[in-house]
């Protein structure tokens, strides 16, 4: 049954503004519809077209033989070879059909037996037209080995253990979370130690240290497989492999069934955006030719990343790529993606030299990439429809219009887009401004600037804001003092003071106010200090920044625990009251001179006061909602490094009177001693009277 066109109308019910680009949206659907009814027609479907792993690569029937297909036409004659053959380049000649696809079956050693032994090394072997012999690894290889004593060159192993090493899974998928809190991370950096980190270890040590944050969803950095270790994982050579260097596929498998068990959604972070562009262990020159998997010539190469891009509109790149997410849903159990690199894959121009300003022409004109969008919608659309619990996110710092919009109503599919201008805006902040230049309009601007009905994570800072070049937020903030001061034994100096309030300040304000997600890469949560750097020629290959300091966090006379726990109790509480999943925020006041933010979101008020030195006593702030409300969390608890002024619980009733464009207004804090004492009649409160200290948040529940 054809897919049906897109009405006009659903568009516009989206957003009115769009109507001058209605006609070019209605089009890359109908580019859309015609590859979804060919995939129908002649693969059988999205079920079928998706598990091309089944029929390509290397499969074991059940008699113990073995299926190898391998789609590369430019080659006139292909073998199998491998240490089951002795690496004889005749013995096991390859068939090729007429779409360039080679296949062999290697029967059985004996009934059940394969010929090729678990885990030996295999190639393919090709003559091209020119006579030229090439050897490759396969394309759809699942485990790949690197030994750097030997080459830097990755060699394929055929996977295949017995069925007593095969990991069962024990745990179902988790629900998807009604609210996202998502902890990237990355398995290699997870110890402490100088040395890559493994699965089994971020099995035992890490999960547990996720679960009692508060996060419910894992974003997996650098699994797919990739020669580069210092490229975080983003120059991928083989996409059907999990990195070697952490453990082996049942030991990734473990890790996401174990984090199933406590209740975490995993997602892993796809890399369609581009390949990397080695030849003798990657998808590059395959069959000899530049344009197999890729665009020939300037268009499939990336000039910044030094990279291969992929050609989005043949059918076997096609196959290949959606077959991979389909693999990774399947074989790992993973729960979804967060997809790299959107913005590049987009635009002709990849957002090279490009700023947008948020005109709807720069989304939809001749620099719209109709071939990699509708790649897009397609992954999307099949994902969801496959399984209608997975979750999609992109990473786009353009602002596409209908991004996050289902493909049935034009859009391209995804259910969250990463907002990358927040991390962007606090890193100038600290860089260039000194705390009383800090605009609050702007920071609130930022903050909600987002597209109405397209959800968004939000994030104070992730992996990119790490790495070497630039510093954590924590690090910004407090600097080389980090080195001295952060013993409870030591002085709590000023640096260190503001330090430790700003981060926790930052970090929910973005929780709360900038979207329907939070992000946080691991180790920010307790500010670990420093930078990301991995071991590299330039480093002499050095560990010493390419891992992550638990003990910081763990050493009880260290004041890394304060923002820890804050980070906990924020999780904690966005469990129990759900903000993420809430309507936007009304922000009822962003004070200039004052320094503070007040708005409303879930039933919450939440108020941030970011004076440098002015500390407020009884200050009205609006409220919409009547009654009697309490303190259920705040920044300046001794726990969380604060000093205990204002405490959780306390009464503070409203006042029928209408206050910043709200009905009703409470008194929480105030401006100055002299506002504070012409403010005194209208306090409401059952307790004694709560003061906001400089540097301090606190959010308010009704009771």
């Amino acid at each position: 049954m054809p897919t049906e066109r897109l009405d006009p109308e659903t568009i516009l019910a989206v957003d009115p503004w769009l109507k001058d680009h209605v006609d070019h949206i209605v089009h890359r659907h109908d580019l859309f519809r015609k590859w979804k009814d060919t995939i129908d027609s002649v693969e059988g479907g999205y079920e079928k077209f998706t598990k091309g792993y089944e029929k390509y690569g290397l499969n074991v029937g059940p008699d113990g033989s073995v299926t190898y297909r391998e789609w590369a036409p430019n080659a006139k004659e292909a073998v199998l070879i491998g240490e089951f053959n002795n690496w004889n380049r005749i013995s096991h000649p390859m068939k090729r059909n007429e779409f360039g696809v080679w296949e062999i079956v290697v029967p059985p050693k004996e009934p059940g037996v394969c010929a090729i032994p678990h885990d030996s090394k295999i190639k393919i072997s090709m003559i091209l037209q020119s006579g030229e012999r090439i050897e490759r690894i396969p394309a759809w290889i699942r485990r790949v080995t690197q030994d750097l004593s030997v080459s830097p060159v990755y060699e394929a192993r055929f996977w295949n253990p017995p069925a007593d090493m095969i990991y069962k899974f024990k745990n179902p998928r988790p629900p998807q979370p009604k609210s996202i809190r998502i902890y990237e991370a990355h398995v290699g950096i997870s110890t402490s130690e100088h040395r890559v980190g493994t699965y089994k270890e971020f099995t035992k040590d890490t999960l547990p240290r996720i679960k009692d944050l508060g996060y419910n969803t894992i974003q997996l950095m650098a699994v797919m497989e990739h020669a580069y270790y210092a490229s975080f994982g983003y120059q991928v050579t083989s996409f059907f492999a999990a990195s070697s260097r952490y453990g082996t596929p049942e030991d990734l498998k473990e890790l996401i069934d174990t984090a199933h068990g406590m209740g975490i959604t995993v997602l892993l972070d796809i890399v369609h955006s581009h390949a990397c562009k080695n030849v003798l262990d990657g998808l590059n020159l395959f069959d000899g030719t530049d344009h197999l998997y890729f665009h020939e010539g300037a268009r499939g190469r990336h000039e910044l990343w030094d990279s291969r891009l992929f050609n989005y509109g043949h059918h076997e790149v096609l196959r290949f790529l959606m077959s991979n997410l389909r693999f990774w849903m399947e074989e790992y159990q993973f729960d979804g993606f967060r997809f790299d690199g959107v913005t590049s894959m987009m635009y002709h121009h990849h957002g090279i030299g490009a700023g947008f300003s948020g005109g709807y022409h720069e989304y939809f004109g001749p620099a719209a990439d109709l071939e990699a969008i509708v790649y897009l919608m397609l992954a999307n659309d099949a994902l969801h429809t496959l399984y209608p619990g997975c979750i999609t996110i992109a990473e786009d710092v353009s602002g596409m219009p209908l991004l996050c919009v289902p493909v049935p109503k034009g859009g391209v599919g995804f259910d969250y887009r990463l907002s990358m201008a927040i991390p962007d805006m606090w890193i100038k902040l600290l860089k260039h401004k000194t705390d009383d230049e800090w605009d609050m309009g702007n920071i609130v601007h930022t903050l909600t600037n987002r597209r109405y009905g397209e959800k968004s994570i939000a994030y104070a800072e992730s992996h990119d804001q790490a790495l070497v070049g630039d510093k954590t937020l924590a690090f910004w903030l407090m600097d080389k003092e980090m080195y001295t001061n952060m013993s409870d034994l030591t002085e709590y100096t000023p640096v260190i003071a503001r330090g430790i309030a700003l981060h926790k300040m930052i970090r929910l304000l973005v929780h709360s106010l900038g979207g329907e997600g939070y992000l946080n890469f691991e180790g920010n949560e307790f500010g670990h200090p420093e930078w990301l750097d991995f071991p590299r020629e330039g480093n002499g290959n050095s560990f010493q920044h390419a891992r992550r300091q638990w003990n910081l966090v763990d050493d009880h006379l260290l004041r890394y625990k304060y923002l820890n726990e804050f980070d906990k109790a924020m999780n904690h509480a966005e469990e129990k009251y759900g903000w993420l999943h809430a309507e936007p925020a009304y922000v009822s006041l962003k004070h200039e001179g004052d320094k503070v933010i007040v708005y409303e979101r879930a039933g919450l008020l939440f108020v941030f006061n970011f004076h440098p030195v002015n500390s407020f006593t009884d200050y009205r702030v609006g409220v919409d909602v009547p009654g009697e409300y309490t303190i259920i969390l705040t920044s300046d608890e001794k726990r969380f490094g604060g000093f205990d002024n204002v405490l959780p619980g306390g009464s503070y009733f409203t006042t029928p009177m209408e206050w910043n464009g709200r009905k009703n207004f409470t008194q929480v804090s105030g401006a100055s001693e002299s506002v504070a004492e012409s403010q005194e009649g209208f306090l409401r409160a059952h307790a004694a009277q709560v003061y906001i200290p400089s540097r301090t948040c606190i959010v308010l529940a009704k009771k």
